[in-house]
């Protein structure tokens, strides 16, 4: 019992009480961005909704105001999560950090329920974690009154929402949870949410003048790679190969595909698992409990496996299809690197798996139809967007982080670097160091993939080939006519005797599906059937045979990048790797102790910062991130021996300072509820550039006067516009263009750049639609 925080002052507590109470507890020195105003707003009793991204400290928002709430006399806090493995594991790390916390579910027994229900009415616990089943239970609903709640926490909100990805019915039961507590603050959290699933999430939970709080959407210690689907075991095994010994989910669009490919890893050896909806219950919970135990590090599941899991060390998530949306996406690539530390996320992409999940998508609303269920009229087209999203994401050549952020509607700026020099230290953006928009943590700004170079040529070949075999065969026969394969069926057609037949032998079947695949979504080549599809042109076709229309067409670097990811090389910077290990098995043998997962006891950060410091006592093991008062009372004893004798034994230092060497140290970028501040400029770089726009310098002028990159002199220019309110950017901008963005503004119906992008079929660039969004705001 937290007895020792009831010092707390009443009224809402000072940032300083509530810092100290949070470093006691978690061992936390510092918030992350948006934390101490979601704090603030539950400490007010103010309703509100909390969007932050996976592993950016949501449950800390309001775990740490409920102590201070209870320590207050203001009761308890009632937290409201879809699933009992989730309850648990919340329930598991606070008690692990000396907090008192119950769940009430199904699973337990009846003198269990009793037992959490007396320790409810005696004012011991200071978290409560429940269903939304059960929130509906009259007689549960008074108890709650009798004991005094008046803050509830609605974890994963966007399941009250219709539009968001994992609607569940039940959750739209608290809707009545303002009628039910007069007076309560409801406070709404989740990882993911457009702006359309916000306005859902408070119209559903009835909030009241609420408190938004939208994180920046990028995870900086992810990188993203989509790489063109052509062998896929052997892809695979070259991603299991990278990450040895690593945990991580390989995610698969079809049950088959989950068993087939399950089978096939297993009989290489590797102890991969199976889930999917159509296990038995038992079977499913036994692999999640295996998973989240570390007892398995490899899980191979359809999307069915994701909600229950918080392992947060999760070094690599695989798609071996594309997602059916980028909030999907987004989602499940956000299980990885839950702990701050790098993580990889692979998307193998085939413009098959696009025309797969429109018939899915057809055949089910077809099938609920028939079945005389209500289909809204928006879900068709909805759907069919959603993946012409994802196919853009996949197909396109721009940062993949960039990509996400703007997706959100979002301004993406690079991470920044922390460079030391003459006057100290300065921040400064990647985008200055390694070109504009680098993220070091991608397929594109690390190289690994590149524009075919005669794109145009390779796709009039294809489109011609089509036109030449008369629109009336698939995808596989006009890649043998372009490969100039001497089979039989191609002679008895007499298709080796067309003016196409290997014009494109150099290529692979893969590689020309693929820039086939491209081309469709593209929109300037058709595919039409379902059982025996075949490849049909449209006018669009003509115009890109006639250079009328360009198209981009991209595929895999052959030598790729040697460069590493941001975080490969600076998050295992001074810890000794066996070290780690041996830290690594201490932790799974406490956590079977206890009957807890491992990364409950600590984090895969903690380990790694304890590697790197090997403290000698307890003072120093306190310092450490992480390690609260409890963990360092309940597990000090066992770690600092073996970090002793680990050190004496391998002749290596105890007690390291934690003073990188490195003249560069790449940062995160904060997450901002706004689009991201960035740090101060150089004042007169910046009144240079000034200047420069008043006379109508050209930005790639002003770039090599200011030696600025060129997307940096943008951000100068739309400054610089806000602030002159100028009457033209002729000098930067043709009127054509202007009319074009602006007319594709007003057909969208909004500001947001990757519309605008969108609707100019990707003819013109961010800067470009920046600048002139930024002037028709400026003068109205």
């Amino acid at each position: 019992m937290c007895s020792d925080d009831s010092t707390i002052e009443d009224g809402a507590a000072a940032p300083d009480a509530l810092q100290s109470l949070i470093e006691k507890h978690w061992g936390f020195r510092e918030l992350r961005p948006l934390q101490a105003e979601a704090m603030q707003a539950v400490l007010e009793g103010r309703d509100s909704l909390v969007v932050m991204p996976t592993g950016g400290g949501k449950s800390l928002c309001y775990q740490a105001p409920a102590i201070v709430r209870a320590a207050q006399g203001r009761g308890p806090t009632v937290v409201v999560s879809p699933l009992i493995a989730l309850m648990k594991d919340q329930v598991d790390a606070l008690r692990a950090n000396g907090i008192e916390a119950a769940q009430l579910d199904s699973s337990l027994s009846g003198s269990e329920r009793a037992g959490v229900e007396n320790d409810l009415r005696e004012g011991v616990l200071r978290l409560l974690f429940v269903s939304p089943e059960r929130m509906a239970m009259t007689g549960f609903q008074q108890l709650l009154r009798e004991v005094g709640v008046h803050c509830f926490a609605i974890d994963e909100a966007h399941c009250i929402s219709h539009w968001g990805h994992d609607f569940r019915p039940e959750y739209r039961q608290l809707a009545q949870l303002k009628e039910l507590f007069p007076g309560a603050a409801v406070h709404g959290f989740t990882a993911t949410a457009t702006e359309s699933v916000r306005a859902d999430i408070i119209e559903q939970l009835n909030l009241r003048d609420p408190e938004i709080l939208v994180g920046n959407f990028d995870r900086p210690n992810l990188t993203y790679r989509v790489v063109a689907r052509h062998n896929l075991m052997a892809q695979v095994q070259e991603v299991l190969a990278r990450h040895k010994n690593e945990a991580g989910i390989i995610y698969c669009i079809r049950r088959k595909d989950v068993e087939e490919l399950t089978a096939e890893l297993q009989g290489c050896g590797h102890k991969a698992q199976a889930y999917h909806a159509g296990m038995t219950q038992d079977k499913r919970r036994k692999t999640q409990e295996a998973f989240k135990n570390e007892d398995c590090d490899l899980i191979v599941a359809t999307v069915a496996f994701g909600m229950g899991i918080d392992r947060s060390n999760l070094r690599f998530v695989l798609h071996t299809a594309t997602p059916k949306s980028l909030e999907a996406y987004q989602q499940e690539t956000g299980r990885a690197g839950r702990d701050g530390l790098e993580a990889e996320c692979i998307l193998l992409y085939s413009g098959s798996d696009i025309m797969l999940w429109k018939s899915i998508v057809e055949r089910s609303a077809a099938e609920a139809v028939a079945a005389g269920q209500d289909i809204d009229p928006i879900y068709v087209p909805t759907a069919m967007r959603h993946l012409e999203d994802m196919d853009r994401y996949c197909r396109g050549a721009v940062c993949r982080h960039q990509a996400l952020v703007e997706y959100f509607g979002q301004t993406y700026v690079p991470p920044a670097a922390i460079v030391e020099g003459d006057q100290g230290v300065e921040a400064v953006w990647d985008g200055e160091l390694a070109g504009e928009g680098s993220c070091h943590a991608c397929d594109v700004c690390l190289g690994d993939i590149e524009r075919v170079a005669d794109g145009l040529i390779v796709a009039q070949k294809i489109l011609s080939a089509v036109a030449r075999v008369q629109e009336r065969f698939g995808a596989g026969h006009v890649i043998s006519v372009l490969r100039g394969e001497n089979t039989e069926r191609v002679r008895a057609l007499g298709h080796d005797k067309l003016p196409t037949y290997g014009l494109l032998k150099e290529h692979d079947k893969s590689q020309l599906r693929d820039f086939i695949f491209q081309l469709i979504g593209q929109k300037v080549l058709v595919l039409e059937g379902q059982e025996y599809p075949i490849l049909r042109l449209n006018p669009a076709s003509w115009e890109v045979m006639k250079k009328q229309r360009d198209v981009r067409l991209i595929q895999t670097r052959k030598k790729k990048s040697e460069k590493k990811s941001r975080g490969e090389t600076v998050s295992w910077e001074g810890v000794d790797r066996e070290l780690f290990e041996a830290l690594r098995g201490l932790r799974h043998q406490l956590a079977t102790t206890r009957g807890v997962p491992p990364y409950v006891i600590f984090s895969d950060a903690t380990l790694r910062e304890l590697a790197r410091l090997r403290p000698s006592t307890l003072a120093g093991m306190r310092q450490v991130y992480g390690i609260g008062e409890t963990k360092l009372r309940d597990f000090g004893s066992q770690v600092l021996p073996l970090i002793k004798g680990h050190c004496r034994d391998h002749q290596v230092a105890l007690d390291q300072m934690p003073t990188p060497d490195a003249k560069i140290i790449v940062k995160p970028r904060p997450q901002t509820a706004a689009p991201a501040a960035k740090p101060p400029r150089p004042n007169a770089l910046k009144n240079q550039a000034f200047a420069m726009f008043s006379s109508g310098a050209a930005l790639d002028d002003v770039a090599a006067a200011t030696q600025r990159s060129r997307g940096t002199i943008a951000e100068y220019l739309c400054e610089f516009i806000e602030t002159q309110r100028p009457q033209s950017v002729g000098p930067w901008v043709s009127e054509r263009t202007y009319r074009q963005v602006l007319e594709a503004a007003r057909r969208e119906g909004n500001l947001r750049l990757r519309p605008i992008y969108v609707a100019l079929n990707e003819t013109v660039d961010y800067d470009t639609i920046r600048i002139v969004v930024t002037h028709a705001a400026a003068v109205g």
